[in-house]
């Protein structure tokens, strides 16, 4: 029987800096795709902290690098009659873990939009009198996938088209929402980009558009989701299944039952983590020692509304110790405050405030910082500044910006 592998916190946080781009940022020219791979996507409810997130993980990038990649300018015509080639998007804007909004590389969607899918989903949210079938939430989801193929709608463009392929029926204003009523197909938006049909497109003023992403044919489902439990364990391992499931929003039942096919065919193994059984892929143990460790922990760094690194790296108790837990989390959820971390973990929290060319980020330590600290923090709001193409000016005193909702 081989000794099982133990591994401290201080060293699985190093090497999840070092592979999400934390600890040393990504070299000028890299692709900002290989970034949000890294990330296993970028939250982008808020498309400027989505920007930060990719950024503030890449020498050189700046809002307008991801917009492009989202969202490539057509290239001039060619003075000869020829094909204009059509730029394909490299960063996809849609559904992604928790159905909440995210950016994900066009190359992965073939694993996205088929482990999605094959999630488990919670208690239906609506009554069964404004429940859709699943008879008529396929055709809604197909409906929309063929109206937003090569164009760019509005949600009530949208709505329109669905309504005319499916019936009235999808037309229905029975959700509640906002005040007001949404229409019935509306309920399965998340679903519909969750499975390749619908992508964000660029605003048309302060309307937002949907299009349809680039076409390509996803993985065998079962095979996706061992990928997926894979490539998690690679970015944010070790980890339980428990981690998994809270990070993807999927029964804890259903993660175990991953997790113990992967161990069985010998693809994701065992390890001791902070005295608890965690697990890592298959020969994937090698973590950095002293120095190197303490090296890769050390520094200053921003991290915006909902960024990747805090809301999947776990235990999170571990990673927000002490008044961080009570300060940076809002009831134990992580994201809702932009994360100060000193040496790997949460210290303090932060918020930017934009006016123009302009922004001023304050940030609140909730320890003093050393004259060195200091310095590397002044580094990181001109970092700020550069990503969201302004002058940033550093303020450290209290952030009263409650958390985002």
């Amino acid at each position: 029987m081989t000794e099982t592998t133990t591994i401290t916190w201080a060293a699985a946080s190093a090497r999840r800096l070092q592979r999400q781009f934390l600890a040393r940022r990504a070299r000028t020219g890299t692709p900002v795709a290989d970034v949000a791979a890294a990330m296993l996507g970028v939250h982008a409810q808020v498309l400027s902290a989505a920007e930060l997130s990719v950024g503030l993980r890449a020498d050189g990038v700046t809002r307008t690098d991801v917009r492009d990649a989202l969202w490539p300018t057509a290239p001039l015509a060619p003075p000869a009659p020829a094909p204009v080639p059509v730029p394909v998007p490299t960063l996809v804007k849609t559904h992604g873990p928790r159905g909440t909004v995210h950016l994900l590389p066009a190359r992965d969607l073939p694993l996205w939009c088929a482990a999605l899918p094959a999630t488990p989903a919670g208690t239906a949210a609506f009554p069964t009198d404004v429940r859709l079938t699943e008879e008529q939430a396929g055709q809604v989801v197909a409906a929309i996938a063929d109206a937003l193929d090569g164009a760019f709608l509005t949600i009530d463009e949208l709505g329109e088209e669905v309504v005319a392929r499916t019936g009235p029926w999808a037309g229905d204003l029975v959700m509640p929402a906002f005040q007001t009523m949404w229409p019935r197909w509306r309920q399965v938006l998340h679903r519909a980009g969750q499975c390749g049909a619908l992508s964000f497109g660029p605003n048309r003023g302060r309307r937002v558009t949907y299009t349809r992403p680039p076409h390509f044919t996803p993985l065998p489902p079962e095979e996706a989701s061992r990928l997926l439990v894979r490539r998690y364990l690679y970015a944010y391992g070790p980890a339980t299944p428990q981690h998994f499931a809270r990070w993807l929003a999927a029964p804890p039942g259903w993660a175990r039952a991953q997790y113990a096919e992967l161990a069985a065919a010998g693809e994701i193994e065992e390890v001791r983590f902070e005295g608890a059984p965690a697990w890592v892929t298959a020969g994937d143990t090698d973590f950095p020692d002293a120095p190197e460790r303490d090296e890769l922990l050390r520094g200053v760094r921003l991290l915006p509304y909902f960024d990747a690194y805090v809301v999947a790296a776990q235990p999170r108790e571990l990673l927000f110790p002490g008044a961080a837990y009570r300060r940076a989390l809002a009831g134990g959820q992580a994201g809702n405050f932009p994360v100060l971390l000193v040496d790997g973990v949460a210290a303090g929290v932060w918020h930017q405030r934009r006016r123009g060319r302009r922004t001023t980020v304050t940030v609140e330590p909730l320890a003093r910082l050393t004259a060195r600290q200091e310095r590397e923090l002044a580094d990181c709001t001109e970092r700020v500044g550069a990503v969201l193409e302004a002058a940033a000016e550093l303020v450290i005193g209290e952030v009263t910006v409650g958390a985002h909702a």
